[in-house]
């Protein structure tokens, strides 16, 4: 797929840029030249390789799931101004 000035107008109208007639060539050319790279990438073989999320693999470290700080809602809320069966009390501000 070639990539002429008027694409590039509207590509980077899309993109909200804006640049020079001068530059729309240049701007072709490179895109095109990115296009290029990636149709280099389709030829390259994959057959049996795994998908990667990391270079290494390695098992993700869990951590014990411990309640830790639980049972203290009267020393929570005693800071509130106001509170109500555990629960914080604030004004209504949407109305």
């Amino acid at each position: 797929m070639a990539i002429d000035v008027a694409t590039v107008k509207k590509v980077a109208s899309l993109a909200r840029l804006r640049e020079s007639d001068e530059r729309l060539e240049a701007l072709a050319g490179e895109l095109n030249s990115i296009l290029g790279w990636i149709e280099q990438l389709s030829e390259v073989d994959v057959e049996g390789v795994e998908p990667l999320t990391t270079a290494i693999d390695m098992p993700t470290p869990l951590r014990d799931d411990v309640v830790t700080d639980g049972g203290i809602v009267e020393q929570i809320v005693a800071n509130a101004p106001k509170s109500v069966d555990g629960f914080f009390v604030v004004p209504k501000v949407v109305e």
